[in-house]
């Protein structure tokens, strides 16, 4: 294959997170019953005018700011026509000629991957297939959802590196509440766009257009299998066609869903119902105060503050909500890996558990660091405060009373230690013997033992030296 070079396109559509449809006020809310959230202007009825959403406006100006783009002062939409069975109008209110945003880039390690444009358009409905495959519903929930449709240029080399490209993006989407960028969702679908050459070649090969990825996996297996498909077709003599095909997940490969349409197949002309929209400086400077520090910035400052491994880093910069937090309690609890650790652990256990992020808002950051003082100065074990953390997620209260309540403070009485040290000695024989023969780390066993019997109260290094001075 090295004989040949891979160019890769990605379309990448995310729908914003607003409140309400890109030209009405219907509820953008997921999971409402199919049809609920519906309106005669987006099926275009007569009599009844779409109106720009401000908000859209403002959150497509966001990644334009933080992919150093160039804002348009002056963007209108167009009207792209086209029958399908979601698409009531039989036209999809979009931008064309005039975008929100032109050019940019996103930078994976040291390259850029240049950006075409970014532009504002709604979103259509979606088909339900019976799984007989029989007949098919339509539900018009998502029709007038603001998208926003990212276009790179043919920049990306290799399906690892539109993976790596699709992250990037992602977080830095999420880390400005553009959108939750939820493919399982639908809040972020990919298309991309495929072709290969001989390496060395300047003009681009036939591409291809690929749909139906759910995943950035996905994504990286399709175009895998794609790259693999072109390359065959071209060393047995035959031509690439240009067409759209679609990744099948259940056989692993893309299959043909119809020819590529050009730009004229949809005859954009302006939205006669719409006028220009202009953006003035002091509404992109407003936007700019929002945004703040963007994620490349704050990532160096985070790691010249506060020293972490890149590892933590990732991981609390994975969403705002986490760094946010993470900071807020920097200011008041100066062990900053001890508060990474059980961020990343404690907390993010009881996100999952929970499914959400409201563990942030029900544990504030002075409950948090009051825990995490508590456990540094051995007024209670590790162990001990996993416990008193869930207690606040349940109940509210703050650390100290709950403990007290419950009776957990640390105990460091070493002669009721040693007293349940020799209990465990002579419970476990093997376990003893075992560690005079050498075995050392059987001794992470035999403190659990104790740990468990005290539930959790005793002061492990007390245990350890107990247990050392009994055994040695």
């Amino acid at each position: 294959m090295e004989e040949y070079e891979v160019v890769i396109g990605l379309e990448v559509h995310v729908e914003l997170l607003t409140e309400s449809k890109m030209f009405c006020s219907c509820s953008t809310k997921f999971g409402s019953s199919p049809n609920n959230n519906v309106c005669p202007v987006w099926t275009g009825m007569t009599g009844f005018l779409a109106v720009i959403k401000e908000k859209a406006i403002e959150l497509a100006i966001k990644p334009g700011i933080a992919f150093n783009s160039n804002i348009s002062k002056n963007c209108r939409f167009a009207r792209k026509n086209y029958f399908y069975p979601d698409l009531p109008k039989n036209y999809q209110i979009s931008q064309y000629e005039q975008p929100i945003i032109k050019g940019g880039y996103i930078k994976i390690g040291e390259k850029k991957i240049n950006l075409t444009r970014i532009h504002l358009e709604e979103d259509a409905g979606k088909l339900i297939h019976s799984e007989e495959g029989a007949f098919s519903y339509v539900d018009f929930n998502r029709s007038g959802i603001p998208l926003l449709e990212i276009v790179t240029e043919p920049d990306i080399r290799s399906p690892e590196e539109a993976e790596l490209f699709l992250l990037k993006l992602k977080q830095t989407l999420e880390y400005l509440r553009i959108s939750d960028c939820n493919m399982e969702e639908g809040s972020l679908r990919c298309d991309a766009n495929i072709s290969v050459r001989k390496r060395g070649e300047k003009k681009l090969g036939v591409k291809v257009e690929v749909k139906n990825m759910n995943s950035f996996k996905a994504v990286r297996k399709a175009l895998s299998y794609e790259v693999k498909r072109q390359i065959s077709v071209l060393r047995k003599g035959e031509k690439v066609i240009q067409q759209t095909r679609l990744w099948n997940e259940k056989q692993q490969r893309t299959e043909v869903m119809r020819t590529k349409e050009e730009a004229h197949d949809y005859r954009y002309f302006p939205e006669p119902d719409l006028l220009p929209v202009e953006i003035n400086d002091d509404f992109i400077k407003r936007v700019e105060r929002e945004i703040g520090e963007l994620p490349e910035e704050r990532r160096e400052r985070i790691k010249r503050e506060y020293n972490l491994p890149d590892y933590d880093i990732d991981v609390l910069m994975s969403e705002k909500i986490i760094i946010d937090y993470f900071e807020e309690c920097a200011k008041t609890f100066k062990n900053y890996k001890m508060i990474s650790n059980w961020i990343m652990g404690e907390i993010m256990a009881l996100v999952k558990e929970e499914k959400g992020m409201s563990i942030f808002e029900k544990i504030s950051p002075e409950k948090f660091t009051g825990l995490l003082n508590m456990v540094e100065k051995g007024k209670i074990t590790a162990t001990v405060g996993k416990e008193v953390l869930k207690e606040i997620f349940k109940t509210g209260k703050l650390p100290d009373e709950i403990v007290k309540e419950k009776n957990l403070l640390q105990i460091d009485d070493k002669s009721f230690i040693e007293k349940i040290v020799r209990e465990v000695i002579e419970e476990n024989p093997e376990a003893v013997d075992d560690y005079r023969k050498g075995k050392e780390k059987v001794i992470g066993f035999l403190i659990g033992q104790v740990m468990k019997k005290m539930k959790g109260k005793a002061n492990p290094s007390v245990v350890k030296n107990t247990f050392e001075k009994i055994l040695k």
